[in-house]
Formats: C-alpha cells, structure tokens, sequence
C-alpha cells in the first residue's frame, strides 16, 4: 500500500512540475470530466486523500472551496501542509488496521460501512483515475503528459531509476 502512495505522490510532484509551463488561463480552463479545470482537479486530489486520512482517524474533513486555492502555489502549498499528516498515517499503516471498520452516515441518513483497507485502496485508485483525465488533457493541449509509469521511479528496494 505504501509504495502506491509513494507512487502517487511522485507522480503528483511530476504535474505540478509540468503544470509550471502553462498559462493560469490553460491551469483553470473549463474540461470536460474531472473536476472542470485542471488546477481544480490537482486541488481535488490533495482534498479527497488528507480527508479521507483525517476521518480514518477519527478527525474533522476538510470543508475549504477550491475558490480559495485558484494558483499552482496555493495548491502546492496546500497539499505540502497535508502531506505530512498523510505521509505519516501511512508509513504507519500495518496489517492490524485493514480491517478496522469504518461508518460513513450518508446525507439521507444511512450507514455505510466499509474497511479502512477499501478506504485506503479507494484513495490510491481515487488519484490514478483522476491523474488519467489530467493525461488526456495534456493531450488536447498539445503537450506530453507526465509518465504514469511507475517501473523505474525507484520504488523497490531492489530497483535502480534508470528507466522511466
């Protein structure tokens, strides 16, 4: 679990790089899916991963408007806030909490119960669809997305980073 958070966040560094070379109009430009834009949608990651850490640990969610967070800095500096609280309840992950129960009240009232594993499983796969549209988009900008490759990031033990 670990290494594909690990991979997630390599990943995320390597847009916000390649988000430098565009324009705030490109950054914040309407697209079809996601979360309209494509600033908006980096924002929604960062969002979506440090809640769902925050009530796993029994902490308020994150309740803040993307209106707030309409620059690369401000959403870089936002999820370099988070991110240790994140990386933290994940470098401790052990097998005892996978199945510790979570109960989610949905807005009509029902209880949803899931485990912490769905939970985290969810979050990993939550960014990996998300960074997906963001590679389509790059497209339909006219530039190369970032690598989704996750070979040769150096992510093994036993691995070199010689290839990506």
């Amino acid at each position: 679990m670990q290494t594909f958070f690990r991979y997630n966040w390599m990943v995320r560094e390597d847009w916000y790089r390649w988000c430098e070379e565009l324009s705030e109009e490109e950054l914040l430009g309407i697209q079809t899916g996601g979360m309209g834009s494509i600033l908006h949608t980096l924002f929604h990651i960062v969002d979506v991963e440090w809640s769902w850490i925050r009530l796993l640990q029994g902490k308020t969610d994150f309740q803040e408007s993307f209106d707030s967070y309409k620059s690369l800095n401000k959403v870089r500096k936002l999820d370099a806030e988070f991110h240790l609280e994140v990386e933290n309840f994940v470098n401790n992950w052990d097998a005892s909490m996978e199945n510790q129960l979570f109960y989610d009240t949905l807005q009509d009232g029902r209880i949803v119960t899931d485990t912490w594993g769905e939970i985290m499983r969810h979050t990993i796969a939550h960014e990996i669809h998300h960074i997906g549209q963001l590679s389509i988009w790059a497209r339909e900008l006219g530039k190369k997305p970032v690598s989704a490759n996750l070979i040769g990031r150096g992510l093994s033990s036993h691995s070199n980073k010689s290839f990506k």
